[in-house]
């Protein structure tokens, strides 16, 4: 049994090692600056200079500070091109998927011993809380506006997204929005750096992490006193707002647009799908920010929107799964558009029964509104709602069986390329199946009372979210790193890595599915008592926190890989990298590339500098 670290021993360590962090970080940068700027020849303005050679004026400190970065910051803050605001998503996604992924991480870690030995109770409820939270909100909804920001444009043949400065307005909350979420750690570690050179500031440890769980249950959530809860509401509503300002963009984008010849017949699958998902955030997004105002003043205000005076904590748990099951088709469809996208490049053949594939996403919008009360079958709503919303529950599978089938058909006799978008694919799909029966299953009224809170459910959910919504960011990322940085990856780690993300998915949730069905209840930091009758429960928790260390260092190969490759990668010379031409699916943005890397070649044959 590992001993249980001191807090404020901890807490200090954590505190002098982010600093030392920051400041070997500062270091490098000063350096790499400097490096960037002999290397390059760049001959950085002296503050002597008074008149430039063409009689202008003398450069400012900051202008001279931004000619010598590799990176012009001010263009990156002010930019309104689609493409530049797609590449913002994109960090600002893999910042909150490394952020969230630590946090689970840290909730495996606690879960090897059966008792709360390692972090204590009240650290472990915040670290599922905000796990939830950040991968929810801050990394799959932002990494797939992304994609919708870079390449929804080119797929329709429209120079830019329909309003430009909301586009960067609706990124530019996004930011502000993760900061009052997690602003407890974030204060606090300023806090203990600043207490390490000097004063103690109190005010900077008045937050404390929330600790209510990802779906903010009444009475909880009001009762806790904490003021990091209202930020954390704050924070949500921003990034609910930002939501929609993307969703509205893309729907107005898709529908004017539209190059003359991109017609609603053969618009591309990816643009449906991204399409449908911004109808779904239409509906969906304005309900929870309103559920959010009214516990915002059921905390500050004394209203009793969700409290037993007034509307009762029931009403919460409506409002917010009204939301809450709609967004995982929000986060889904994307990875589906994916899906069908990708893997016919590398089944070489077209994606079979592609109209039926568009109606099955239109359907899973509709219906996606229809079965929020099956998460609420254990609250003794009445039986005959619970039958409908069963009903609707099991209907729900049909559309995404019939994506299914047509993914697997479309491999079917094709000439099939194990490269490693594809290998992610086809684990992507595997995965997904096991999510998806699971879930059939849990929407049996029956088995859902005996499953319910528990691990079953965890397992079922990461399927989905880890299976095939993660994959298919790792596969979407390697389909397009060549597009994208005009380098190619490392093909060899790529597969290494891919095969060890789909291992590391199957051992860390399948062993939570055992869990689930021998009755251990989730978010339990402890569960030491129970451990006379379930003497297996501490061995399944070893094997699931094995894997999620398989997926961490699948995942820090992928960083690797791409950081190595993006900077002395092979430079790809041709707009045709993945030789889609063969079989006839050289898309859009390829042709775009194409386009783009041949008037690279001019510029350079015709003596003009290359930007």
């Amino acid at each position: 049994m590992l001993p249980a670290f001191p807090a404020p021993l901890s807490e200090s360590v954590g505190a002098a090692a982010t600093a030392g962090l920051l400041l070997l970080g500062a270091w490098w940068l000063s350096h790499r600056v400097r490096r960037d700027a002999r290397g390059s020849g760049r001959r950085v303005p002296d503050r002597t200079d008074e008149t430039r050679p063409d009689g202008g004026t003398q450069a400012s400190r900051l202008t001279r500070l931004r000619a010598a970065l590799p990176y012009d910051p001010v263009r990156w803050l002010t930019t309104v091109n689609h493409r530049d605001i797609g590449m913002l998503y994109f960090a600002f996604a893999l910042v909150a998927a490394l952020w969230g992924g630590t946090d689970a991480l840290m909730i495996r870690t606690e879960l090897i011993t059966p008792g709360a030995t390692v972090w204590d109770e009240e650290t472990y409820n915040a670290l599922f809380t905000t796990h939830g939270l950040t991968m929810l909100f801050f990394f799959v909804t932002p990494a797939f506006t992304g994609v919708a920001n870079y390449f929804l444009p080119l797929f329709v043949g429209a120079d830019e997204m329909a309003f430009p400065r909301v586009n960067a307005l609706a990124f530019w909350l996004l930011p502000p929005s993760l900061m009052l979420v997690r602003a407890g750690l974030v204060t606090e570690v300023f806090g203990k750096m600043i207490e390490a050179v000097g004063p103690r500031i109190p005010v900077l440890f008045l937050l404390e992490p929330p600790a209510t769980g990802w779906t903010l249950y009444t009475p909880l959530s009001i009762a806790i006193e904490n003021p990091q809860i209202d930020l954390m509401l704050l924070g949500l509503h921003l990034s609910g707002i930002a939501t929609v300002l993307g969703a509205v963009n893309i729907i107005v984008t898709v529908f004017t647009e539209r190059d003359p010849d991109v017609t609603w017949a053969n618009l591309d699958i990816l643009t449906w799908t991204l399409f449908t998902t911004s109808g779904i955030i239409l509906f969906a997004f304005p309900m929870l920010g309103s559920a959010l105002v009214m516990l915002l003043l059921d905390r500050n205000f004394g209203t009793t929107f969700f409290l037993v005076e007034g509307g009762g904590p029931l009403l919460w748990q409506h409002l917010f799964w009204f939301f809450g099951h709609p967004e995982v088709y929000i986060l889904v469809l994307p990875a589906f558009g994916l899906v069908s996208l990708i893997l016919p490049k590398f089944a070489g053949r077209k994606l079979f029964g592609f109209k039926f594939i568009v109606y099955s996403t239109l359907a899973i919008g509709v219906l996606s509104f229809g079965v929020w009360a099956h998460h609420m079958f254990a609250t003794g709503i009445d039986p005959r709602l619970q039958a409908s919303f069963m009903a609707v529950s099991l209907a729900i599978a049909v559309p995404s069986a019939v994506k299914t089938f047509n993914w697997m058909t479309t491999m079917w006799n094709g000439k099939i390329r194990l490269t490693a978008p594809m290998i992610l694919c086809i684990g992507g799909v595997g995965l997904f199946i096991v999510g998806g029966v699971t879930g059939v299953v849990l929407a049996s009224i029956p088995v859902d009372r005996v499953l319910h809170d528990t691990y079953y459910v965890v397992g079922h959910f990461h399927f989905i979210v880890m299976g095939v919504i993660a994959m298919m960011t790792f596969a979407a990322s390697y389909y397009w790193f060549p597009l994208l940085t005009r380098r190619m990856f490392d093909q060899r780690m790529a597969r290494v890595q891919a095969y060890t993300l789909v291992l590391g998915v199957l051992v860390t949730f399948f062993p939570m599915m055992f869990l689930g069905m021998d009755g251990h209840p989730r978010r339990w930091a402890s569960y030491a008592i129970a451990m006379d009758t379930n003497p297996l429960w501490m061995y399944l928790h070893w094997v699931a926190t094995v894997g999620a260390a398989i997926i961490g260092v699948s995942v820090t190969l992928w960083l690797f890989n791409l950081v190595q490759s993006a900077r002395i990668g092979a430079p790809v010379t041709t707009g045709d990298p993945w030789n889609l031409k063969e079989t006839g699916q050289f898309s859009r943005e390829w042709e775009w590339f194409e386009e783009q890397l041949e008037e690279r070649r001019r510029r350079t044959t015709s003596g003009f500098e290359d930007e």
